[in-house]
């Protein structure tokens, strides 16, 4: 599947790759965006959307977006520097999701026991 917008939209490739976002899309979502840095996704993308301000409205604190400078202009320091945070952000996320989903898992069962003890009465 490819980026929905393409030129003559303010979200274009281009600019997506610009502000951090990689395209993921899913069969039912095919404008799904997430940041390679923060991990944020975002869908419901318009084609006025500015991916930037996107970005840093629902990601502030992304060290990447908060960038004063190009990547290409970054110094080998500045980028170790950036690749350290961005490996926080994942160690942060990655058990957060699993945490996440246990507890959707664990409402689906909770709900199908209850269910299955109130048929049995």
């Amino acid at each position: 599947m490819g980026w929905p917008f393409e030129e003559g939209c303010a979200c274009t490739p281009e600019k997506m790759a610009e502000a951090g976002f990689l395209h993921t899309p899913s069969d039912n979502c095919p404008d799904i965006a997430k940041c390679f840095f923060c991990l944020k996704e975002l869908e419901g993308w318009e084609p006025e959307d500015d991916p930037a301000g996107e970005h840093k409205s629902h990601s502030p604190k992304c060290n990447f977006i908060t960038l004063k400078k190009k990547v290409e202009e970054l110094t080998v320091e500045e980028f170790l520097k950036l690749e350290k945070e961005r490996q926080k952000w994942i160690i942060k996320k990655v058990p957060d999701e699993g945490i996440h989903n246990f507890e959707e898992a664990a409402k689906v069962i909770r709900t199908a026991i209850i269910k299955l003890a109130s048929s049995e009465q």
